[in-house]
């Protein structure tokens, strides 16, 4: 597949979070994917990534994810995003607060077929924490 067909994919990726669609995983990764950074609880393949965004999604019903810089090869793509929201749901242990969040992440995806088959990256969970006031002690 193209540079061009995995940057499609990428976006569409990121449709599927925005509008909750999140069956589309299945179709956009490949079935063992690999998250070498999952969220705590997270499980395999593309169903850790639909169980974590359901739960996300939960918390933040209005959650959007926007691309501020993508760079792609032939093989790999690297995005760095802003997600927001409203705090709607529980959020680890956070009972609803109404709060607007807003947190910068990165992340890279390696591609074969035009499908997702690696997934390395970081986000500001601390940053969201610290918007939601929640009590942060070292």
């Amino acid at each position: 597949m193209s540079k061009q067909d995995n940057i499609q994919t990428q976006q569409q990726f990121g449709e599927a979070i925005n509008s909750g669609n999140l069956e589309r995983f299945k179709e956009l990764m490949a079935p063992n994917v690999v998250d070498h950074d999952p969220a705590p609880e997270q499980g395999p393949g593309p169903q850790g990534f639909i169980d974590f965004f359901t739960t996300f999604r939960a918390a933040f019903p209005d959650l959007k994810v926007e691309v501020d810089q993508l760079v792609a090869d032939d093989e790999n793509i690297s995005i760095a995003y802003t997600v927001t929201g409203t705090h709607k749901g529980d959020f680890m242990g956070i009972a609803p607060t109404n709060k607007k969040i807003s947190a910068r992440g990165v992340q890279i995806a390696r591609f074969e077929n035009g499908k997702i088959v690696e997934r390395w990256g970081s986000s500001d969970e601390l940053g969201i924490l610290k918007q939601l006031g929640a009590s942060i002690s070292a």
